[in-house]
């Protein structure tokens, strides 16, 4: 499947809409069963309290996939992402309640390199904090 964006239509600068992606402790639970990652401070609120978190944090790496599906969906195939990085700046905290957090996504486009690929830097926020840093990935066009 190649991607549905093409590289003649889009320019630097352009921003690629926000999209909100919903937390609730359900779904840390299941990436912990799909990742192995069961560490008690992404679903035990007593012990994340112990540890000197404010209340249960989202997985990293949860976070971090919450912006590749930015990526993929915007590109409109998982395959044309050829490199994704990012650093871990600040935690998701998800509350037990049934609003759980929120995670904001947005790009911009920041450079149109040769062979139809562009960089996209992205930023990540919940609850006004910037959890994503140094976030890029380069998305292979047609």
């Amino acid at each position: 499947m190649a991607a549905t964006v093409k590289y003649d239509e889009v320019t630097v600068g352009q921003e690629i809409p926000a999209v909100e992606y919903g937390v609730r402790r359900l779904n840390l639970v299941m990436y912990a069963g799909a990742s192995g990652d069961f560490n008690q401070i992404h679903w035990n609120e007593r012990f994340a309290r112990m540890v000197g978190l404010p209340d249960v944090i989202a997985h990293g790496m949860y976070t971090m996939a919450q912006a590749g599906r930015f990526v993929t969906d915007w590109a409109g195939d998982p395959g044309a992402v050829v490199d994704y990085g990012v650093r871990f700046s600040s935690m998701v905290v998800v509350p037990d309640d049934d609003q759980g957090a929120t995670i904001t996504v947005t790009g911009l486009i920041e450079e149109k390199l040769e062979d139809k690929r562009v960089v996209i830097g992205l930023t990540a926020k919940s609850a006004d904090a910037r959890v994503l840093s140094k976030a890029r990935a380069i998305v292979q066009l047609t």
